[in-house]
């Protein structure tokens, strides 16, 4: 354990020996997103349009933050959540005003089945940005996992108002965990 703290430090001593600059205003480019996704006439491109949300959400606001973030990344599609975690955390300490840098750490904590700490991430990033969609639909699942019913399905629509595309919109749908409750099937 020890060890690996020692090896994380040093691969990320560049990170630590800087300070992030400040994270782009992204607020415009989201809004013209948020609207092209609306208008989308069909599920293609509306995927169009949140395929472009997250290459703006993941432009780390500097070459240290994003080596950082896409080893993460790396790690985390490996089934290396411990690893994951611990770059994100790295990305966090040393970007605190960089929403994706919590929402990556949530949604490796959510595969860890971790959800209180997820939910702590993602409120963290959507007071940073509070239309990111992928926040959003990630905090609607952490808080179905949680056995929040009611706030899962609140969140979920508020995540559809800015992308009615979102895969997580059948979670609303008759029968479906977040569906109406006390209809017959």
């Amino acid at each position: 354990m020890k060890r690996s703290f020692v090896a994380i430090l040093f691969a990320c001593a560049p990170v630590w020996s800087l300070a992030c600059p400040a994270s782009p205003d992204i607020t415009e480019e989201m809004r013209a997103l948020i609207a092209e996704a609306n208008a989308a006439a069909d599920e293609r491109a509306g995927r169009a349009a949140s395929d472009k949300m997250w290459e703006v959400w993941l432009q780390a606001p500097d070459a240290s933050a994003q080596e950082v973030l896409d080893r993460g990344m790396r790690q985390r599609g490996n089934f290396d959540f411990v690893g994951a975690y611990e770059s994100f955390d790295a990305l966090v300490a040393y970007c605190p005003d960089y929403a994706e840098g919590y929402n990556q750490r949530a949604f490796t904590s959510f595969l860890r089945e971790d959800f209180e700490a997820a939910l702590v991430d993602l409120d963290r990033a959507l007071a940073l940005s509070p239309n990111h969609v992928g926040a959003q639909s990630g905090r609607a699942l952490t808080l179905m996992n949680l056995g929040r019913r009611e706030d899962a399905r609140n969140q979920l629509e508020a995540a559809l108002v800015n992308n009615p595309w979102l895969s997580e919109r059948h979670l609303l749908a008759d029968g479906a965990p977040l569906g109406p409750v006390g209809q017959e099937l």
